[in-house]
């Protein structure tokens, strides 16, 4: 194929969630075939899964995949008011409304930025939330205000420019919910972020690879970041709704036909983060 060699940004989410769901991405991180590890750190699968993110390459960064949907909060704060954190169409709700409880949520915040520093011994090079949490309303401003007391300073999933393809509904509501603001904050402040955010679809489609293949044809010439979620299962995480997809994902990415993909598209993993437009 001709034409410039484009860039791809690959995250592996929810590092951290079950240690198998961490095996399998630190197993593609050291195949070199992730740019990015997003953790989630508000559960006990963090502390066993987190001694598997030191050896890694150094083209692989390491960020927090911030949590208020999964599991049970990790500040005593937050735990007052949630004693459970609330489903993802419940705290939509409550942030458009603005009855967040704000207080809490930049406690849980420090805990969990905290709880990463501790066990990786560095500030996240990455910052991003669990189901796109860290765009809503009031979540996004403890968010940036958050990274402001982060240095080095990290470069933020940027998910207000979702070109797709396929499952546009869904891809309206994560910019509409917030992240066409988000994305307009992160170029007001010239913070480092993605060009293109792709990835979306429904979990059930068992080919992934046509997905994937899709997204490498509408990657931007300036790049874009694709979020993904393999990990291996086990008994502890077989009641995981997307277990299926997981295995799935991993399978492909850490196979040759991925490789084939990314050389016939003309594309190479690479870091994405800019500044302007």
């Amino acid at each position: 194929m001709t034409g410039a060699v484009r860039t791809l940004g690959l995250c592996a989410d929810d590092f951290g969630l079950w240690p198998s769901v961490s095996r399998g991405i630190a197993r593609l991180a050291r195949a070199q075939r992730l740019t990015v590890v997003s953790c989630i750190t508000s559960g006990d699968a963090w502390r066993a899964s987190a001694p598997l993110l030191a050896d890694l390459p150094d083209s692989v960064e390491i960020g927090l995949h911030f949590n208020l949907t999964e599991g049970l909060p990790l500040s005593a704060e937050l735990a007052r008011a949630w004693p459970v954190l609330p489903a993802l169409p419940a705290l939509i709700a409550q942030a458009h409304l603005r009855r967040l409880p704000v207080d809490a949520l930049r406690a849980e915040w420090q805990a969990q930025v905290a709880a990463f520093t501790e066990a990786t011994g560095r500030v996240p090079q990455t910052i991003d939330g669990h189901q796109h949490v860290h765009h809503l309303p009031q979540v996004r401003e403890v968010v940036l205000r958050g990274i402001e007391q982060l240095l080095p300073a990290p470069a933020v999933r940027d998910t207000g420019v979702l070109p797709g393809p396929g499952f546009g509904i869904k891809r309206q509501l994560i910019a509409g919910t917030g992240g066409r603001r988000l994305h307009r904050e992160l170029l007001r402040r010239g913070w480092l972020h993605n060009a293109a955010l792709l990835g979306v679809y429904d979990f059930i489609d068992t080919d992934y690879r046509g997905w994937m293949q899709r997204w490498l044809r509408a990657l931007p010439d300036a790049g874009g970041l694709v979020f993904c979620h393999p990990g291996e299962i086990d008994a502890q995480s077989a009641g995981d709704a997307i277990a299926g997809a997981r295995q799935r994902e991993l399978a492909y990415l850490e196979s040759w036909a991925f490789a084939d993909d990314l050389a016939a598209a003309n594309v190479k993993l690479g870091r994405v983060w800019r500044r302007g437009l």
